[in-house]
């Protein structure tokens, strides 16, 4: 996943392009690069690292120009390196792209483009799009885009700058978003890229693109014919992305869960019943979602199969062009993604949508592909989540379910609400727990190994807090079904040897108290998150008792997000932009 903003205006673009970056750099920030344009020249500097460091090395904020285009890279094709990084331009350099997405066949069109003379500078993928755009240069700038978008196997967002001022963005399943202001146009892979500057947004379908010449745009196909779309009002609390006085997003997010949880109750009343009318008469149910957001699948399974009696499947998003095969016009196929931009969940959809099932999601960003290709979709209402760990997100997915099994239950079999007892627990947990956690991941600077158990509902949140740790700490760490100890995972208990416990006083306690004492007879260490006390325990991190057992993995996540932050920071890196990852993972 990457970043891509693109300005023409009235004002100098670089300044503009450069805070854009920096708002969306947890999209990707392998490297950066900034194109202006001014008097007939195209102007780029670029180079590896994070929007602060390129730009004040290669002083890109003094860039003249009002036009120009921006970028922050996650690799996929080509490593980390200066040439790497975008904007890439061709022989001629009279045009510059940025680009999303992966083109599938661009070793075939490189060649191609080889033997018809062009010199390539980079190794990625992304540079045919600016050749191709040379080579239809002769059918004009509008001529061009659409004979290069159909030449592209593969999923994309572009923009380009061309030698006229010209600025145009495509798109094919990746995210593109023009943004319309009183003094000019951004087109941007995401609306915080922009939202500084205007909150009215033009949401760009698969096949369009979008030219902007001179102070008009037009928006028309791959085929040139003209494409209408309506300008939206993105009035997101949204545009807020300031780390306030916590030193870190992470931290900051891990902190809003006091109020999150709560927001997650605040829906749409009609949006709401008519979510949970379709889920209830779904003759069959699958959930989907990649990482966190699968975990989150496996809760609403549980609990939909416990409190309202539906039976539901899950599916890795990954998996889906096996594991949906048994959707029908009598299904539902419930879609978990914080952005809604995640390439496996939007193929997961495309798929159930091709075998007659309706799509319900569950998103983080109202106006994200997701949403717009629901029947009816829910908002957790948890604001910008920058820090790349999900953490926000994931407990106000759980506090979603939780509203949504509550309706689709028989009365006072499950209530939850605004006010309901996890809400309190999360801020007591936050407001009890971080100093000594902070104090616990200290001594554990030289942990490589940390083996997490769970039963039912705790195994999810195993797996998540494993996530989380593998995520930032960049600890091995393995999230394990504790009922499956004897089978397997005990001939990995030694001396030395770290396992986390969830074990808070539900039905699963004195089983799972059983495990850590098969533990600790092999010699390794356990720590224990639960309401209660235990000899057993090497190191206990107390949660508040729940008299709803189904609450507890939304109260037991929270000391393993604040565990894996804090081991991070031991570790010295930086939890906001785990190595190698990115927000979200908008290419296959």
């Amino acid at each position: 996943m990457c970043s891509i903003i693109g300005y023409k205006g009235k004002q100098s673009a670089a300044p503009i392009l450069v805070d854009s970056l920096k708002r969306m750099e947890y999209r990707g920030y392998d490297s950066v690069g900034v194109a202006t344009f001014k008097d007939g020249d195209i102007l780029v500097k670029k180079g590896t690292g994070k929007v602060a460091e390129v730009s004040k090395n290669l002083n890109i904020g003094a860039m003249s120009g009002m036009i120009g285009i921006g970028h922050t890279r996650w690799a996929t094709h080509g490593g980390v390196t200066d040439s790497n990084a975008h904007p890439h331009s061709a022989c001629k350099n009279n045009i510059a792209v940025v680009h999303n997405g992966i083109i599938e066949n661009y070793k075939e069109l490189k060649e191609e483009l080889i033997k018809a003379g062009h010199v390539f500078s980079s190794e990625t993928d992304s540079e045919v799009i600016a050749h191709l755009l040379e080579v239809h240069a002769d059918k004009g700038i509008k001529g061009s885009l659409a004979a290069t978008c159909k030449r592209l196997m593969g999923t994309f967002a572009f923009v380009a700058v061309f030698q006229d001022g010209t600025i145009a963005g495509a798109r094919y399943e990746e995210p593109l978003i023009i943004g319309v202001a009183n003094d000019g146009y951004f087109i941007s892979s995401d609306v915080l890229g922009f939202l500084q500057y205007t909150d009215k947004a033009i949401f760009l379908d698969n096949y369009d693109i979008a030219l902007i010449d001179g102070s008009k745009m037009e928006i028309f196909n791959f085929d040139g014919n003209p494409v209408a779309h309506p300008i939206t009002q993105v009035a997101w609390e949204l545009g807020e992305v300031d780390k306030g006085k916590y030193a870190h997003y992470t931290l900051k997010e891990i902190n809003d869960q006091r109020l999150t949880v709560a927001n997650a109750a605040r829906q749409d009343e009609a949006m709401m019943e008519k979510f949970c009318k379709v889920l209830s008469e779904a003759q069959s149910v699958y959930i989907t979602g990649s990482g966190t957001s699968y975990h989150s699948a496996l809760i609403m399974k549980h609990m939909l199969a416990r409190y309202a009696k539906i039976r539901a499947e899950t599916v890795m998003s990954s998996e889906a062009q096996d594991g949906l095969v048994g959707l029908d016009e009598g299904s539902a196929l419930v879609a978990f993604s914080q952005s809604g931009e995640t390439a496996d969940v939007l193929e997961s959809v495309k798929i159930a949508k091709k075998q007659g099932a309706r799509i319900l999601g569950i998103v983080n960003v109202t106006t994200s592909s997701l949403a717009r290709a629901s029947d009816a979709f829910l908002s957790v209402n948890c604001g910008p989540e920058i820090g790349v760990a999900a953490t926000k997100s994931f407990t106000g997915q759980l506090a979603l379910v939780y509203n949504i099994v509550a309706r689709l239950s028989p009365a006072g079999a499950f209530v939850a609400g605004e006010k309901a007892e996890f809400v309190k627990a999360v801020d007591k947990v936050i407001a009890t727990s971080q100093s000594a956690i902070e104090k616990m991941a200290g001594k554990m600077e030289q942990v490589n190994d940390i083996y997490l158990l769970g039963r039912s509902t705790h195994y999810p949140i195993a797996l998540e807090g494993a996530l989380k740790l593998k995520e930032l700490a960049y600890v091995h760490a393995e999230g394990v079904a504790a009922g499956e100890l004897k089978h397997g995972p005990l001939a990995l208990m030694e001396k030395n040897t770290l396992v986390i416990l969830l074990n808070p006083r539900d039905a699963t306690y004195n089983d799972s108290l059983s495990n850590a004492h098969e533990i600790k007879a092999r010699g390794a260490s356990v720590i224990g998150i639960s309401d209660a006390g235990s000899e057993v325990y090497d190191h206990w991190i107390e949660i508040p008792h729940m008299a709803e057992e189904a609450f507890y993995p939304i109260v037991e996540v929270i000391p393993l997000q604040m565990l894996a932050y804090y081991l991070a920071l031991a570790k010295n890196a930086d939890p906001d932009y785990p190595r190698n990852l990115a927000k979200s993972v908008t290419v296959k």
